[in-house]
Formats: C-alpha cells, sequence, structure tokens
C-alpha cells in the first residue's frame, strides 16, 4: 500500500468531525489537564454525581482525538447517565508502544473510574491498561466496554483477510498501523492482549464484535479467553454492521442505531449496581 501522509490523514478525519451534527447538550463540558499535562474532558449529564467512565478513542493509534469522538462521548453521557472522562492519548507513530497505554493507565490509577471503555485501538489500550493494574495490585474499574478491539497484532486470524477488503477497514491500512504502534515485530505478540498467559481477575467484560469487520474473529476470541479465565463477559457479534459502527454511523444506518442502543443498555446496566455512596470522585471536584 502507499504509505498515508498522516498529516493529512489527521487534517482529513477532524474535518469530517466537524462536519457531523453536533451530539446532545450536557449539564456541563469541560476540558481539563490530568496527569503528566494529559488532555482530558469531562461530560457531565446533569450536576449531580452519576457514575463514571473513562473513553478511549479508536484510530489505529495514530488518528483520533477529543473532537473525533465528542458525539460519541455525549452520546453515552446522555443516554446512560453517566459521567465520561475522554482521554486524548499519546499517539504513534511520535509515540509507540507503550505509551498510549502509560497514559490511560495514569487516568485510571487517577480517578478511579467505574467504567473504562474504548472503541478499535481504544479498546485495545483499555483492556492493555486494566492488564497494566491488575498486574500492579492496583484497584480495577468494575468493568470494561470493548467495541470491535484490536487484540491481535499479529493479525493472524481469518477475518483480517476475510472482511479486509471492502468493508471500511482494510488490511493494508490495519498492517500499517500495527507497525506504528510496534515498529518492532518481536514485541508483537506480547504487546497481544489476546496472547496474554493469564486474563484471572480482569473486570467483568462487555465485548462487542460486527459481523463484516477485520477485527471480528480477535474480539471474538478476546471474549472467549475472558470468559475462560472465569471474566464475567457479556458478547455479541452485531450483524451486517462495519468496524467502527459506534463512530456515528446511527445517522445513516438503522441496523447501527439499534446496535448503539444495545450498548447503551450495557453501560446502563453496569452503572445501576453503582451505589450512591460510590459516586463522588473528589480528583475532579476542582474542574466542576
Amino acid at each position: 500500500m502507499a504509505v498515508p501522509d498522516l498529516t493529512e490523514l489527521r487534517d482529513q478525519i477532524r474535518l469530517r468531525a466537524s462536519t457531523r451534527p453536533a451530539g446532545p447538550p450536557l449539564a456541563r463540558v469541560r476540558d481539563l489537564a490530568g496527569p503528566g499535562g494529559l488532555a482530558l474532558r469531562h461530560y457531565r449529564p446533569v450536576d449531580a454525581d452519576r457514575p463514571l467512565l473513562v473513553y478511549v478513542h479508536g484510530g489505529g493509534w495514530v488518528i483520533g482525538d477529543l473532537d473525533t469522538h465528542d458525539r460519541t462521548c455525549r452520546r453515552i453521557a446522555a443516554a446512560c447517565d453517566v459521567e465520561v472522562l475522554a482521554v486524548d492519548y499519546r499517539r504513534a507513530p511520535e509515540h509507540p508502544y507503550p505509551a498510549a497505554i502509560d497514559d490511560v493507565t495514569s487516568v485510571l490509577e487517577w480517578v478511579r473510574p467505574h467504567l473504562v471503555a474504548g472503541d478499535s485501538a481504544g479498546g485495545y489500550v483499555a483492556t492493555m491498561a486494566c492488564r497494566r493494574l491488575r498486574d500492579a495490585g492496583q484497584p480495577l474499574p468494575r468493568a470494561q466496554v470493548l467495541l470491535c478491539p484490536n487484540t491481535d497484532l499479529t493479525l493472524s486470524l481469518p477475518s483480517v483477510a476475510e472482511k479486509g477488503t471492502g468493508f471500511g477497514l482494510d488490511a493494508d491500512f490495519l498492517s500499517w498501523a500495527v507497525q506504528q504502534w510496534t515498529p518492532d515485530p518481536a514485541q508483537r505478540v506480547a504487546a497481544s492482549p489476546l496472547f496474554a498467559e493469564d486474563l484471572r481477575g480482569l473486570p467483568e467484560a462487555v465485548v462487542v464484535t460486527a459481523e463484516h469487520d477485520a477485527l471480528r474473529d480477535e474480539g471474538d476470541e478476546y471474549a472467549r479467553r475472558l470468559a475462560a479465565a472465569g471474566v464475567r463477559v457479556r458478547h455479541r457479534v452485531e450483524p451486517g454492521l462495519v468496524h467502527g459502527f459506534i463512530q456515528n454511523m446511527d445517522l445513516t444506518s438503522a441496523d447501527a442505531a439499534a446496535a448503539h442502543e444495545r450498548i447503551f443498555d450495557d453501560i446502563r446496566r453496569i452503572a445501576a449496581g453503582i451505589g450512591s455512596d460510590d459516586l463522588a470522585r473528589p480528583v475532579l471536584e476542582a474542574h466542576r
């Protein structure tokens, strides 16, 4: 494949985001600085405390930012009655593996959210950060919500070839993105959630994949491995949908809109089990 012009690609993604309809209005949306000066965006659906979800955007580790996923975060906050904290983690190739994992782990340690969620590469970073916390004996989120996640950096499962042309996420771009994130091929097995020796003790997981996604098989297999390790898992494959359907496909597809509602139901179910005494997040008080 031709090597993408990354500056141009990032500009195109930002421009596309700016032309989409805005997300729902919320009680408060504020940009703030997190650990190490990381740019964060805090969404509050109402003035009262609500369960906190940290959202990690997708984009193949190389694109995406707070603005590209603003509408998605607003919709989650409004539909699920949760606070959302979006993370503008460092991107490859300027900051390859494990920089994004370091960033998101630091945010999870800082705010100790109830949930962490992410789409595509963001789902990868979210679950890798949970492993990092588990291994360090740190408190974990109650749940991880993984939407079309990357889990196999070796790109070895059949759906990469079967769905890697003509369905939005092309296998050649995927291979290039993995090279930016993990330039050393020798790192890729160890850096893949799917090949972790021990998945015990990770948070409850919602894993949602899409029928026509090159990443479908690795997401499905990761859900099976989590369940085999004793992790409570809710897993489904959304029929007829493609990679990244969480990102604004509700605007053009009734099937995607229905899939979004199922994801919102998953988040609402988890949030409903969080008691009122566990809602306050003092570290964010100064930013309200």
